[in-house]
């Protein structure tokens, strides 16, 4: 026999004696391994059991109506015919008959009066009966009746105050005593972790759903102005709005408010509001019936590593001033537009949706200290915030300027007083956008008509020569735009070229 056969099967009695080895390791200690998987699946059961019955008490039915008044309904037509859909009301009647309508109908009724029903959750706070829910379920009723898990019914609960910015409602019943849904920590959690959603979801009351954190720091819903979500798995469906999403321990973490879905229905996507958060807006409204904000005065977003290495910035952290509010807070302290906020008060700012949250969590006349970074230099500005005010969640070119824009897709034109009239613009301002080409880079940066172009890599053009000189000037086939739409600013990465 050869060396390379001796080899060979050395190799294979190896194999041979391993999975042996493996065999008898799993026949000896299969039995405690399934006994060990067994009891640990029994004890997370218990887990969630014992955690369900702790706040099952606390956690409440709410029921809504709200009367709703229908016009005057008429008999009858002057044709004799249904009409269900109204074409013969009375406005065109008379446009072709004036007042020689048909006797039957001048007949009229009074106003009709009906019903909305609706449903929701919500869950007690505090032994005297406070309860918070959300402000779509509570908002804008006529009345609002809780029912207890032990059956007690309390018709015509209190509205104590609602804020449609954050979603947040705070009710209150009568009595003493009550069972209270124990706090958590929502600065706590961690994407994974287990949490149990309770609530009514289509009348079912007491119903119970388990999933996991999927995200947290959800914002861009589009549900709230203020949007700071966890994102669960757990099943929520219509009715559980305004219910606890508790954890293990059975402490409540979040308001469970809406859910993202194509069908009306559950498809693994809910978002809750952060109990922390609500707190905050639960003891103002306590207190006072609403919620006041801080307010600075900025139009900002985050800072991509495009906009980071067009203005030679070191890194991505931050948030980027596109503009500034007149006669704000930021205007009076000396804040610019272009100007990168990195702290504030001694905290690093991670994103613009965190940082606009916590502004609006501070109390008016607040004084914030900002690290500034401006032209490469850091500096210190301290702002007293005010009170958010409550409104605010074409022409032809001359060939020599055609170059640059063609590279680019658009088409500008300098401000003139007409323009900046009907776009609501001032003169000064910028260029305006007076056409997009479909497909070119511009298009592809979100840039439309009418956009206000106020500078190009951070130097202001207040004409359409100076924004073809800026371009012009721009090294490497990627310009950074300062877009004003509306009363908003925003910075764009427009690349072209190879």
């Amino acid at each position: 026999m050869n060396a390379q056969s001796r080899n060979r099967q050395s190799t294979v009695r190896s194999v041979v004696f391993v999975a042996m080895s493996l065999i008898v390791v799993l026949v000896l200690t299969g039995p405690a391994l399934a006994q060990s998987s067994a009891k640990a699946a029994k004890e997370l059961s218990s887990a969630f059991s014992d955690a369900a019955k702790t706040a099952m008490p606390a956690v409440v039915s709410i029921k809504v109506e709200k009367s709703v008044e229908m016009g005057p309904m008429t008999f009858g037509t002057p044709f004799g015919y249904n009409d269900p859909f109204g074409l013969f009301d009375d406005e065109l009647l008379k446009k072709f008959f004036g007042d020689r309508l048909p006797p039957q109908q001048q007949q009229q009724q009074a106003p009709r009066k009906f019903y909305e029903r609706g449903q929701g959750s919500g869950f007690i706070i505090s032994k005297d009966g406070y309860i918070l829910t959300n402000n779509h379920v509570v908002g804008d009723v006529d009345k609002i009746t809780v029912e207890l898990q032990d059956g007690r019914k309390f018709e015509n609960a209190k509205l104590i105050g609602t804020d449609p910015d954050s979603e947040v409602a705070l009710i209150k019943i009568e009595g003493n005593n009550f069972p209270v849904l124990p706090m958590g920590n929502s600065d706590r959690i961690e994407i994974g972790d287990w949490v149990i959603a309770i609530g009514n979801p289509f009348g079912l009351s007491e119903t119970v759903t388990v999933g996991v954190i999927s995200a947290v720091g959800r914002s861009n819903v589009h549900i709230a102005a203020y949007e700071d979500f966890i994102q669960t798995d757990a099943a929520i469906n219509p009715g559980n709005s305004g219910g606890p999403l508790i954890d293990l321990d059975g402490k409540v973490i979040g308001i469970n408010t809406a859910i993202f879905s194509q069908s009306g229905g559950y498809m693994g996507i809910g978002f809750a509001i952060p109990i922390n958060m609500a707190r905050n807006i639960e003891q103002q409204l306590k207190s006072h019936g609403k919620v006041s904000r801080g307010y600075l005065g900025i139009y900002g977003q985050d800072i991509t590593s495009e906009i980071a290495r067009l203005l030679q910035l070191k890194s991505s952290q931050g948030v980027i001033v596109a503009s500034i509010e007149k006669d704000s807070p930021a205007e009076k302290a000396g804040l610019k537009s272009h100007d990168v906020l990195l702290e504030m008060s001694g905290k690093k700012i991670e994103s613009y949706d965190s940082f606009r949250n916590e502004v609006a969590m501070l109390k008016p006349d607040s004084r914030v200290t900002f690290l500034v970074s401006r032209d490469g230099k850091t500096t210190e500005i301290t702002v007293t915030l005010a009170e958010r005010p409550t409104e605010v969640a074409q022409g032809n070119q001359p060939k020599g300027r055609q170059q640059s824009q063609e590279a680019l897709g658009i088409e500008v034109q300098s401000l003139t007083k007409d323009l900046a009239e009907r776009f609501g613009y001032a003169l000064g301002q910028g260029v305006i956008v007076t056409r997009v080409v479909p497909g070119s880079p511009a298009a592809d940066a979100g840039i439309q008509p009418g956009d206000l172009i106020q500078s190009v890599n951070r130097e202001s053009v207040s004409s359409a020569d100076e924004f073809e000189k800026a371009v012009t000037r721009t090294k490497d086939n990627k310009v950074l735009l300062l877009i004003k739409r509306g009363e908003y600013s925003q910075f764009v990465v427009v690349q072209f070229g190879e």
